[in-house]
């Protein structure tokens, strides 16, 4: 993780800088001479620290696909350099953002710059395409939003909220600007909180560390298991009613389904959650709500380009708001 961070912090020598060749296609052919500094790292490594627009594992694949040389011919990416090597990378076409086609669908946006757009996601909208949602997506409303992330893996999607969860999300624009995003995810410090109205009363906030993975025998589901993924969430109380809590929960890790998983587990599961919590808790306002209660209200990371620490926070879903109006409503 930490060398993932180090590789971002390129030396700004002119002999650092890649330089476009002339080509067909200049700007997707990249090259430099390897400086003596980096003598001894093996071709991959020296390659993160050349290319940082790029990630390693980016990089590692153009390696295998025959799309980086070295002195002209196809390296291997074990070797180790030495200092004077001319290295060139032609970065292929970026995936198809298959066969998608960009849509008139309505976008909040929070905020837009050259770098990236962080929106308001409403209920009701896939991420991306998939499982019977090819169209109607975010992705879909992303490219007719602004055409050229078309040229940006996954139009730029970095991260996801489920369907039926509404709030802030960060989108890149630039394929710099994914991959810093990326390894500011990986490194956990790109801070994501979310407010959950939850089964059950808390005496006061924690912290649950568990491992997230695929159910066992429910492929649909995920669950905390033993050879599941590092997850950890942090939550504390906002507000208590009668046999229900609302909290607050921070996110370390972003595993699939992690909050809804993660509060299920030590007994709390999310009102409204038809995955988590099937059973209906017997409150007739609750029980009505037709989706789980989670909302993404305060979203904060670093700006890839300025390096300056940005933080937006967004007001609650108009039904979420309107289900917490009705509970105190009722209680007093």
């Amino acid at each position: 993780m930490n060398l993932a961070i180090e590789d971002t912090r390129v030396n700004k020598r002119a002999d650092y800088i890649p330089a476009s060749l002339p080509s067909d296609d200049a700007d997707a052919c990249e090259a430099v001479t390897i400086p003596a500094e980096l003598a001894g790292l093996r071709l991959d490594l020296a390659l993160a620290r050349l290319f940082p627009a790029h990630s390693r594992s980016r990089l590692q694949s153009w390696l295998k696909d025959g799309f980086v040389r070295l002195d002209g011919s196809q390296p291997d990416p074990r070797r180790k350099v030495w200092g004077g090597e001319y290295v060139e990378v032609d970065a292929p076409p970026p995936p198809e953002v298959a066969a998608e086609l960009p849509e008139d669908i309505p976008l909040t946006v929070v905020f837009e710059d050259a770098d990236l757009l962080v929106i308001d996601k409403p209920v009701g909208l896939v991420v991306h395409p998939g499982n019977g949602n090819w169209s109607g997506t975010l992705l879909n409303a992303l490219l007719h939003h602004d055409p050229a992330l078309a040229a940006v893996p996954r139009a730029g999607i970095v991260h996801r909220l489920d369907k039926d969860t509404s709030g802030l999300m960060v989108v890149a624009k630039t394929l710099a600007a994914q991959t810093d995003l990326v390894r500011q995810l990986q490194a956990r410090t790109v801070k994501r909180h979310y407010r959950a109205l939850v089964q059950g009363e808390f005496g006061a906030g924690g912290t649950v560390d568990a491992p997230v993975g695929r159910h066992p025998t429910q492929r649909t589901r995920m669950a905390v298991v033993g050879n599941g993924r590092p997850a950890l969430t942090h939550y504390l109380v906002v507000e208590r009613f009668a046999g229900f809590t609302l909290v607050e929960c921070r996110l370390e890790t972003g595993r699939t389904h992690q909050i809804r998983v993660h509060m299920a587990h030590i007994g709390h599961p999310l009102v409204g959650d038809p995955v988590y919590a099937p059973r209906r808790c017997g409150n007739a306002l609750l029980d009505d709500f037709p989706r789980q209660a989670l909302h993404a209200f305060r979203l904060g990371l670093v700006h890839p380009r300025s390096a300056q620490p940005m933080s937006w926070e967004v007001p609650m879903a108009a039904d979420f708001a309107a289900l917490l109006d009705g509970l105190r409503g009722g209680r007093q």
